[in-house]
């Protein structure tokens, strides 16, 4: 096991004892984000903290902002900004933000990312955001996205590049005809690419222009993409 590798493992028994702070990690579809937000959230034992999420969590508890939200989607429209930074605003008041947490969907726009910024410089004690992007090739990502099939009755994911099934089209385990989902196809994945570029490139260059930003090679074993996410937050931080 390589010594990032270790440093991983450990973080996951005992939790870091420095305070990573609030992190922004980016990712394309296929990029393997969602996994490793896990991985980062066992590290150092923080939440992670998606506006989809707390936009869920709000209208199911029936809140107040959860009832203006509701309302504004029930006309078919879209939840405004300003409601989604107040959403935030009450999430990060939690006692277990105050080491650090995850944002997953937030910021998404300049508007968003000056109002977290400018929110953060306030406090005396708080650190700014640092943003991570997991890079992972187009081809491979396409490869990722376009492979995948899944097992209808034991929902196990195989990829017909690099996991694929004994037979093929059939679940090792339940011998059942793999199926595939009907956005996992080229034309849908390169209109996905096309919307996270067009949504992510303003707030990348924004933490960028700030030195507050860093990219982690995602085609390596998870513990090593861990690992380097880590290592590029640590070097933000110093």
């Amino acid at each position: 096991m390589s010594s990032s590798s270790t440093e991983v493992e450990q973080g996951r028994e005992s939790g870091r004892k420095t305070s990573p702070g609030p992190i922004l990690l980016l990712g394309a579809p296929g990029s393997g984000k969602g996994t490793q937000a896990k991985e980062v959230i066992k590290i150092w034992r923080i939440p992670q903290i998606s506006t989809g999420d707390l936009l869920r969590a709000n209208v199911a508890q029936g809140t107040q902002l959860g009832k203006v939200a509701k309302e504004i989607m029930g006309r078919g429209e879209l939840v405004p900004d300003s409601l989604v930074e107040e959403m935030v605003a009450v999430r990060l008041q939690q006692p277990d933000a105050a080491d650090g947490y995850i944002l997953d969907g937030f910021p998404r726009t300049l508007g968003q990312a000056g109002w977290l910024d400018g929110r953060l410089a306030a406090r005396p004690d708080g650190l700014p955001v640092v943003a991570v992007s997991i890079q992972v090739n187009y081809n491979q990502l396409l490869r990722r996205i376009t492979g995948r099939r899944n097992c209808p009755v034991c929902q196990t994911i195989y990829n017909i590049y690099v996991n694929p099934p004994k037979v093929d089209g059939f679940c090792d385990v339940e011998g059942a005809a793999l199926t595939q989902r009907a956005d996992d196809t080229e034309e849908v994945f390169k209109e996905r690419m096309r919307a996270y570029g067009a949504l992510t490139a303003p707030v990348v260059e924004h933490y960028r222009s700030l030195g507050r930003f860093a990219e982690v090679d995602g085609d390596r074993p998870i513990a090593e993409i861990a690992a380097g996410i880590v290592a590029a937050v640590d070097l933000l931080r110093g």
